[in-house]
């Protein structure tokens, strides 16, 4: 599907120079001679190498869709994943480097999601939260909670993630899986 230039926004996969792009930033610029343009940040999917671009309005761009699959985590070998369809069983293999640095949130039977341009997995996504026990953190102190300080607390998985006071070791949160940080205690 084709696009104006001033159509494109962040999150958006093009097709650009023969190569997949997903757009990063998009900042509009006035210049005082000439036409308004976007000046379009864009991250190469297979490899992640970024590239700028100055998109006008009458420019057209090729925007893709991609195709989206709920799959399984079943167990990681070789540096690859394998996952397994949800509703037919089918068993795939993705390079463990699509899921970048939330790779460490990574559980089993975790539901991800696969999203694929022309049959070809191009990126895997976690949801957007998971629940994992503090294995361990500094005590309480009395009085300390009056405070909005938070301490360093170490996850079951092995993370270290910052905590409100109040949580103790053994105690179970809930915490964002695309950047690490706390987000609530888990309600069980």
């Amino acid at each position: 599907m084709r696009i104006q230039g001033n159509a494109v926004k962040p999150g958006n996969i093009l097709l650009h120079q023969n190569k997949l792009w997903r757009v990063v930033k998009i900042q509009h610029v006035k210049p005082g001679k000439g036409g308004a343009f976007n000046q379009v940040e864009l991250k190469n999917i297979p490899d992640g190498t970024k590239l700028n671009e100055r998109f006008r309005s009458d420019d057209l761009i090729e925007k893709v869709r991609l195709d989206e699959q709920k799959y399984q985590y079943l167990y990681t070998a070789d540096d690859l994943l394998t996952l397994m369809h949800s509703e037919n069983f089918e068993q795939i293999t993705v390079s463990a480097g699509l899921l970048g640095d939330a790779r460490k949130f990574l559980a089993e039977m975790m539901e991800l999601t696969v999203e694929s341009y022309e049959g070809k997995p191009i990126a895997v996504s976690l949801p957007e939260s998971v629940t994992l026990a503090v294995s361990e953190t500094e005590p309480v102190v009395k009085g300390q909670t009056a405070t909005s300080s938070y301490k360093p607390a170490l996850l079951e998985n092995g993370v270290r993630t910052m905590v409100p006071p109040h949580i103790e070791a053994g105690q179970r949160i809930v915490v964002n899986t695309q950047n690490g940080e706390y987000m609530e205690r888990a309600r069980n």
